[in-house]
């Protein structure tokens, strides 16, 4: 099954691109975060008639997720919900539409967009931790649930200097704190594991270039877009890949696709999603 995560930023700027990759593609799951668009405005009917089902989480002009399937998606849930924290603190989430969740074949896909946090001294910043701890949260309830998960996204987060092209220039900067990478790890604890550091131990590997300062020809990128799974299955996992070609497209996103593979034929899934009970692989 492949499963693909992409910051198109703006569905309805990039659609024939997007389009044209799923032709090229033919993914299974395909998450797309910076939709930009309130759902309603969605453009729904192209995915459709290529035997996908959408499911889409958005605001004008800003953010925006949404989950595009060829199996058709149960439990979808928008935003945070049934973590610890209170729901006063999770209601200073509620306008930024930045998560949406699924269980698509016997697993939880969790779809992000992180806050990019804008500065240290921000207190956007502060939003950004706090959402972070927030994910934290809704993670630890959903492994009481003892479902196999797929978290995927954009994290505007680097983990390590190998995911920066000059870690030295941004060390303790934005994206490439020790304050973000810890909320990071935070989420994943020692639970979900990098899809891409099973296969790629080195540097030079990036799924964003920022617009100015012609930084994707002169390959100066960040590895922030990340594709997280159940250590459960990490032996299903056949590749992962980022498909750094799209860069070059005419009015591209400032991101990359990232694609995994993972071979589902034998997982039990009777038993998948009900705290009660267990899965078995």
């Amino acid at each position: 099954m492949l499963i693909a995560t992409w910051n198109v930023n703006s569905i309805r700027t990039r659609l024939t691109q997007t389009i044209d990759w799923i032709n090229q593609v033919n993914p299974d799951i395909l998450c797309l975060q910076e939709t930009k668009v309130i759902d309603e405005c969605f453009p729904v009917e192209p995915f459709e008639k290529l035997g996908y089902s959408v499911e889409v989480y958005g605001q004008k002009s800003y953010n925006g997720v949404a989950i595009i399937s060829k199996i058709k998606a149960k439990n979808v849930k928008k935003g945070f919900y049934a973590c610890k924290e209170s729901d006063e603190d999770i209601e200073i989430f509620l306008d930024q539409k930045r998560v949406i969740s699924a269980e698509i074949n016997g697993i939880k896909i969790i779809n992000v967009y992180v806050p990019n946090g804008s500065s240290l001294e921000s207190d956007k910043f502060v939003y950004k931790i706090n959402w972070l701890n927030c994910l934290a949260s809704f993670l630890d309830e959903q492994e009481k649930k003892r479902e196999l998960i797929c978290l995927m996204g954009d994290f505007n987060v680097a983990p390590s200097n190998l995911d920066i092209h000059d870690p030295k220039k941004y060390e303790g900067e934005i994206m490439a704190s020790e304050i973000e990478r810890n909320a990071l790890n935070n989420v994943l604890k020692e639970r979900l594991i990098d899809s891409f550091r099973i296969f790629e131990k080195n540097t030079g590997h990036w799924s964003w270039w920022d617009y100015r300062n012609n930084a994707y020809e002169l390959n100066k990128g960040w590895r922030i877009d990340h594709i997280y799974i159940s250590k459960e299955l990490s032996s299903k996992l056949k590749s992962c890949v980022i498909d750094s070609s799209l860069r070059a497209n005419s009015r591209p996103s400032d991101h990359a696709p990232v694609m995994i593979d993972l071979n589902l034929n034998d997982i039990n899934v009777d038993f998948f999603g009900d705290e009660d009970n267990f899965f078995e692989i």
